[in-house]
């Protein structure tokens, strides 16, 4: 079963609050998205794996610390790019690959149309970045995709999930750990969480 980790913390609900709020105008709730992107990323990265390393500080010389294996950062087009800055600033040797879907209008089922990763992701920890784990459809396809580059180490990081969603990540996926900065109730009738924050990427990119 899927390990899932509800980030609390004080400046994360305070950002949050911004987020979900419909009043937030584009720039500020893209600068918030990123920064929470950033803050959900001391949790992600609390078991990485480290290798020690001597290095020469400006007293003596010392056995230091350094992560174990390269990241790998995958963002699901569109909205989970405006998460990508956030981890980026903290991990910024991470490498970053892409994923495009679009959902197929008569199965219903998310189809590719991209998808390019770095030649490392293999032996990586992989980041899938979407903020909203909704049904759970596309989240569980991209990491279908990302699995048969042979990568074993993948997370999900979101911002909003709900109960449905985080099921099928753990039907589909029991290896791979969910990261979220809040659990809302339910999907509606129109596949959106609620209470949600509407549509992260029309309000991202403010295209809507």
């Amino acid at each position: 079963m899927s390990k899932v980790v509800i980030l609390n913390h004080p400046l994360i609900d305070h950002k949050m609050a911004k987020i979900r709020d419909k009043n937030t105008g584009t720039k500020e709730f893209r600068e918030s998205v990123s920064e929470v992107g950033g803050l959900i990323t001391y949790e992600i990265t609390r078991d990485f794996q480290t290798v020690e390393k001597t290095i020469e500080t400006p007293i003596c010389q010392m056995q230091a610390k350094e992560l174990a294996k390269q990241i790998v950062i995958v963002p699901i087009l569109r909205a989970g790019l405006g998460m990508v800055e956030g981890i980026h600033n903290i991990i910024p040797t991470a490498k970053i690959g892409h994923i495009g879907l679009y959902r197929d209008e008569v199965s219903l089922e998310p189809q590719v149309y991209y998808s390019k990763f770095p030649e490392v992701i293999k032996d990586s920890v992989v980041l899938v970045v979407d903020p909203m784990l909704a049904t759970g459809g596309s989240a569980s396809k991209a990491i279908d995709i990302i699995k048969k580059t042979g990568a074993k180490d993948i997370r999900y990081v979101g911002l909003v999930g709900c109960p449905e969603g985080v099921k099928r990540i753990q039907d589909d996926h029991p290896d791979v750990a969910i990261y979220l900065a809040a659990l809302d109730s339910h999907l509606n009738e129109k596949g959106y969480i609620v209470p949600g924050l509407g549509d992260c990427g029309d309000r991202l990119f403010g295209t809507k």
